[in-house]
């Protein structure tokens, strides 16, 4: 029975839920769940036929879908934040993406008989791999905090990189063909690439200017940036073809770089559009996958696949770390791990529907290539890289460190008693203000909500074993307890009571939030340590033993609160009740002085 288009629609939606759904129980790249939906509605079952589906407004939809996706990606580019990039960083996202280009390409032209054009886009299109696809395999290996970094920054910064490279191979190619003379050609290329740019730079200020001075109401301000990235992209193409994409990048790029420019409610909306987009793109490319052309490529194509595996991401790897001081085995294993993800589907579906417009020969083969380059890279890596990090010693020992939800003054007060005693410690705000004096004090901290998806790249948990959830807001510190007890399990994860305990029928909250509600034990509230702390109490950290034990030091401070409890092996315990701690061991605890008022919420 032939479906009714509204209802695949509804099919593609649901699919891309529980995709999503299942990559988070699972702890797997996104992609994955994505990638086996499409297939299997698509070339495997025939329920899913995007061509017929959407027809002439196919290509319309992808092209939209990749410049929301490829504007969300160059409004995390920073400028600033690319200077402190190490030199091996910096490597990566330009020598060693050439590297990466050629090697691919001449090896999709040797082995593949592709034309040399379409050689060279496969290559460019397979140097990003993008933070979507490392950030959950780093958190399944666990490497070294040198070999995270390095590939946490080449995903962040390669992704808009290596797209606006991309685009200039591609509108290279695709103006070639238009092209009645090698001089036409360089004029109608430098005509596309100062479309783009004047147009990326005029729209990006004009669009900076209107937030600046609050010519919008805060509403209003998420739709219209959608609408001015999409006229902007409307208006580059039709002044001069291929030219949308360089001017939603360059559009991006000049917005994150705009000065007193506040893009937060803006990253998170384009976060949320582009998860929804990606999503439902995914599937809708997977299903669209010939794999009767992918099965005919045979061995030629497994050989591509071991070279971009075995000779161009070691290679790349060999040049980019070349004087550094970084130890052959976390070399070896940056050479392992260079998953790519959905942007190169994207990207490279958009380009062979652009292709095939044209006339290109051979352009659906173009998705083909690619889609099995990312089956590959994250199928082998994926199962692999956790088994090589272990044989190499380069994971890190068992994280001990401490995520606090919250950099207000009790947040960072508790952050820097544990800084003091070695204990790798993290603090998350929403709040500008309490980030910034975070900074200020020294204390590690992250700008966000630590549960978006923004956060989902860019925080680094490869530290963390446990999340104290500190915020005076009761519903952060429940979505908290939510996001991360999956992530380090519900006996690692504890928030503090904002207020009053409330009673059970009128909790807003579910039981499994009360049951987290238990840090530093049930008469403890935040408004209660946030006076103390006002008042002058002090946080101090005390070595208890069998000469000084627990009884002798509650009766040498009356009214202390115990906080933490550190046991000989540096493991950090919150004190959560009465308990009495084993001996040897460090207490943490908040001393109150004479003028502290003991009183109790």
């Amino acid at each position: 029975m032939e479906l009714s288009a509204p209802l695949l629609l509804v099919i593609i939606g649901l699919s891309s839920l529980v995709a999503q759904w299942l990559a988070w129980l699972l702890r797997l790249p996104a992609i994955l769940p994505l990638l086996v939906f499409g297939i299997v509605l698509g070339p495997l079952c025939h329920v899913l036929q995007p061509d017929a589906l959407f027809g002439t407004l196919l290509f319309p939809f992808v092209s939209l879908s990749v410049a929301i996706i490829l504007f969300e990606g160059a409004l995390t580019l920073r400028f600033d934040e690319i200077r402190g990039l190490g030199n091996v960083v910096r490597n990566l996202v330009t020598v060693g993406m050439l590297i990466t280009f050629l090697v691919i390409s001449v090896a999709c032209w040797a082995l593949l008989d592709f034309p040399p054009e379409l050689a060279a886009l496969v290559g460019s299109v397979t140097v990003v791999t993008g933070p979507t696809v490392i950030a959950p395999l780093m958190r399944v290996v666990r490497p070294n905090k040198a070999i995270n970094q390095v590939l946490r920054w080449e995903g962040i910064v390669i992704d808009p990189v290596g797209a606006i490279f991309t685009l200039l191979v591609f509108e290279f190619i695709v103006l070639r063909q238009k092209a009645e003379s090698l001089t036409h050609l360089f004029w109608t290329l430098g005509q596309t690439a100062a479309v783009g740019l004047i147009a990326g730079v005029v729209f990006g200020w004009l669009l900076g200017v209107a937030l600046k001075r609050v010519w919008l109401p805060g509403y209003l301000q998420n739709f219209a940036v959608l609408a001015v990235m999409l006229t902007a992209f409307g208006l580059s193409n039709a002044l001069a073809d291929e030219s949308g994409l360089l001017t939603v990048t360059v559009m991006g790029i000049w917005l994150a770089n705009m000065r007193d420019v506040d893009l937060t409610e803006i990253i998170a909306f384009k976060e949320e559009l582009s998860a929804l987009l990606i999503s439902g793109l995914f599937i809708i490319l997977a299903a669209r996958l010939d794999l009767m052309a992918l099965l005919s490529m045979g061995w030629p194509l497994v050989a591509v696949l071991l070279i971009v595996q075995f000779v161009a991401r070691p290679l790349c790897i060999a040049v980019s770390t070349w004087g550094s001081s970084l130890p052959m085995r976390d070399r070896l294993m940056l050479s392992w791990i260079s998953p790519r993800g959905i942007v190169a589907a994207a990207v490279s579906s958009l380009f062979a529907l652009t292709l095939e417009k044209t006339g290109f020969a051979g352009a659906d083969k173009l998705v083909t290539v690619v889609f099995a380059v990312i089956i590959g890279t994250v199928v082998l890596q994926s199962l692999t890289s956790s088994l090589l990090a272990r044989m190499l010693k380069v994971q890190q020992r068992e994280p001990r460190g401490v995520l606090i939800i919250g950099a207000n003054s009790v947040a960072r007060t508790l952050a820097a008693a544990l800084k003091k005693l070695d204990i790798p410690v993290l603090v998350t705000d929403s709040s500008w203000e309490y980030y910034r004096l975070a900074r200020m004090e020294g204390i590690p901290a992250y700008y966000g909500n630590a549960w978006s998806e923004h956060a989902e790249n860019f925080l680094d948990l490869s530290e963390t074993s446990q999340v104290l959830a500190l915020s005076p807001n009761r519903h952060q510190n429940a979505l908290a307890v939510y996001h991360f007890s999956h992530l380090f399990g519900e006996k690692k994860v504890a928030a503090i009571r904002s207020g009053a305990a409330l009673r059970a029928k009128r909790d807003s909250e579910s039981p499994r939030f009360r049951r987290h509600e238990v840090l530093f034990g049930h008469e403890q509230t935040y408004a209660r340590l946030s006076s103390l702390l006002s008042q002058g109490a002090i946080i101090k950290a005390t070595r208890l033993n069998e000469n000084f034990g627990w009884l002798e030091y509650l009766e040498k401070n009356q009214g202390v609160i115990p906080l933490f409890v550190q046991n000989e092996a540096g493991i950090l315990s919150p004190v959560q009740g009465e308990e009495t701690p084993a001996l040897p061991c460090t207490l943490i605890a908040l001393v109150q002085n004479e003028n502290s008022s003991d009183g109790r919420d």
